[in-house]
């Protein structure tokens, strides 16, 4: 259902202003959670609320955009546990790709001693230390090492390592693309949890506006309008400090 939901509204989500979309500032369960309660809490208040100005029909779809964000929230996370385990495999392999670059621009200044042409091209590939730099080294390198195979054997060198150079390159890459959030169109996958929880919110905002005016003297009502979320984290705030904290 809440699949369906994401289809309903994916056009709406989508022409949101860019300056307008927001960040959860709460867990997307929580305010979902709020969000359901809301459409249910305002439903015997609708005369009321309708003659203050609010859009019926803003109220009838807020259950549908909880449902958007709900599934959109779950691809996201999805996602971001695929991120979490990239960034593991890159903080284990990413120290022996840079040592395989070191390794190889050593070999490589000895091997090539007596052509200049050649070390400039090594200087050059091995100028900068981002991890994209080295992953590009280490691909450059290869290229450049099997151009050049018999000058790395002539001294030794074991010509695997321009394998194993592009081999590292090719899958860290997808691995630090994906930690970064920019593989497998990561960015794109959080972008739609933030614009279908900011459309969800839009409605969430004006509901309770009107509700919090409509009812400014009726706090048995008026409560049913206000984050719970928030109230409690408010009054965490203010509360002082006991001394088992």
């Amino acid at each position: 259902m809440s699949k369906q939901e994401l289809a309903t509204y994916q056009k709406e989500i989508d022409a949101i202003p860019i300056d307008l979309v927001k960040t959860p500032t709460m867990p997307v369960a929580e305010a979902v959670q709020e969000a359901e309660n809301l459409a249910a809490w305002c439903i015997p208040d609708k005369d009321a609320l309708v003659q203050a100005g609010l859009n019926w029909a803003v109220v009838e779809s807020l259950s549908g955009r909880a449902g958007a964000c709900r599934y959109a929230q779950s691809i996201w996370a999805k996602e971001y546990l695929g991120m979490e385990e990239a960034q593991r495999e890159w903080k284990e392999r990413s120290a022996l790709a840079f040592g395989l670059r070191d390794e190889l621009v050593h070999h490589f200044l000895w091997a090539f001693r007596t052509r200049p042409d050649l070390i400039s091209k090594v200087q050059t590939i091995s100028d900068g230390a981002t991890n994209a730099d080295m992953l590009q080294d280490l691909s450059d390198l290869a290229v450049l090492g099997k151009e050049n195979a018999e000058l790395l054997k002539s001294v030794g060198i074991d010509t695997k390592l321009l394998a194993e150079a592009e081999t590292t390159a090719d899958e860290l890459s997808v691995v630090l693309a994906t930690a970064n959030g920019e593989g497998a169109d990561g960015h794109k996958v959080k972008n739609t949890r933030d614009r279908a929880y900011t459309y969800m919110k839009m409605a969430l905002d004006e509901i309770r506006a009107t509700g919090q005016y409509v009812f400014w003297r009726n706090e048995a009502r008026k409560k049913g309008y206000v984050s719970n979320y928030f109230k409690m984290a408010n009054l965490k705030k203010k509360r002082p400090p006991t001394t088992e904290e």
